[in-house]
């Protein structure tokens, strides 16, 4: 019975983590849902760009965003980049180095509108 219930356990572990495979978005990186609208992280280089859409994937405007910013932990350390709107649906902050594999972006951000938009992301 116990190895019955152990072989369940894992099976369903290993089903639910298949069902929560983050989307790949249009520009290469994953997608989080957040309040109706979707995130996608794009890092190259030294430059962390965070892309917002609409649930119907049409551009959620950058302008008037407050407070934009991306709490990163890499390498054992954390840093707070400030986000700059870049029009039309983009935010832009600079990291001090690459991304590297495993490295753990919170992103949170007041919109025009008022109401907040967060996301979590794990770099692969």
């Amino acid at each position: 019975m116990k190895h019955l219930i152990l072989a369940l356990a894992v099976t369903g572990w290993a089903m639910s983590a298949s069902s929560h495979e983050v989307a790949k978005g249009p520009n290469g990186g994953p997608i989080a849902d957040s309040s109706g609208h979707h995130v996608e992280m794009v890092a190259k280089g030294s430059e962390l760009v965070l892309f917002l859409t609409e649930a119907d994937d049409k551009p959620l405007a950058s302008v008037n965003t407050k407070n934009a910013r991306a709490v990163v932990q890499d390498g054992g350390q954390t840093a707070t980049i400030s986000l700059q709107p870049v029009e039309p649906n983009k935010l832009v902050g600079k990291l001090a180095q690459p991304l590297g594999a495993g490295a753990r972006v919170v992103f949170s951000a007041t919109m025009a509108d008022g109401h907040t938009v967060q996301a979590r992301f794990v770099n692969n």
